[in-house]
């Protein structure tokens, strides 16, 4: 009778376990925030699951590394998802979730919130390309999908590869799947150097529309999300 008693109160504890921002689940770590974009690093270990915690936004995640995880979307039955690394995937907001790492290793991810998608999905797409597979002088850009107007490609490039400026013209989120050197060439002899370390994200503004050249000594990967 005890223990039927004692497993009771423990459902009934899960069941009302608080539903939480996803500012506030501690294995969101917010890096990046501005008038667009709340862009998260997450870590997930095997044996400690999120809490279930809200997307009031729209949002990409960038997988880093493989993973196995369920998806447990409240309402909703689990679903079993196999990532690979720099895999995106896209979702539409708002519910609630809990993810569970089903792995041996750390689920880790970035996640970029779109803070004006109301907007976004308002827009007709400004992208002559949605898709497709773009060879650049010593590299790739590999063009995977449009959702709410934000372009994601995924780029990789030798050591003195470039990216030809018709790719920069737009406000565009770098994310780096590897460390990332690159230099962009700007007017009057200026340059903007951009460093980013695998798994971190850097802001691209608008309006620098030179070509870049990774001066990196290794094959160098890296997501751009680019805005309209």
């Amino acid at each position: 009778m005890k223990f039927c008693f004692l497993l009771l109160t423990t459902i009934l504890l899960a069941s009302a376990a608080p539903e939480v921002e996803i500012t506030s689940e501690p294995h969101h770590h917010q890096t990046l925030a501005n008038e667009q974009v709340r862009v998260f690093q997450v870590e997930i270990p095997r044996d400690s699951p999120t809490v279930t915690y809200w997307h009031r936004h729209d949002y990409f995640y960038v997988s880093l590394g493989a993973a196995h995880i369920s998806n447990e979307v409240a309402g909703k039955p689990p679903v079993d998802l196999e990532l690979q690394n720099g895999e995106t995937r896209f979702s539409q907001a708002p519910f609630a979730h809990v993810i569970r790492d089903l792995s041996s290793e750390p689920f880790r991810n970035v996640t970029v919130e779109l803070l004006e998608d109301a907007r976004l999905r308002k827009l007709s797409s400004p992208w002559k390309e949605e898709r497709g597979l773009d060879i650049l002088e010593g590299g790739t850009e590999d063009i995977t999908m449009v959702k709410d107007g934000v372009r994601v490609s995924q780029i990789e490039l030798q050591a003195g590869g470039i990216v030809p400026q018709t790719t920069r013209a737009k406000a565009a989120l770098l994310i780096g799947l590897t460390d990332v050197n690159l230099r962009e060439a700007g007017n009057a002899g200026h340059n903007t150097v951009i460093q980013v370390k695998a798994g971190e994200s850097r802001w691209l503004r608008a309006g620098l529309a030179h070509a870049v050249r990774s001066e990196a000594n290794h094959n160098s990967k890296f997501i751009l999300l680019e805005f309209p």
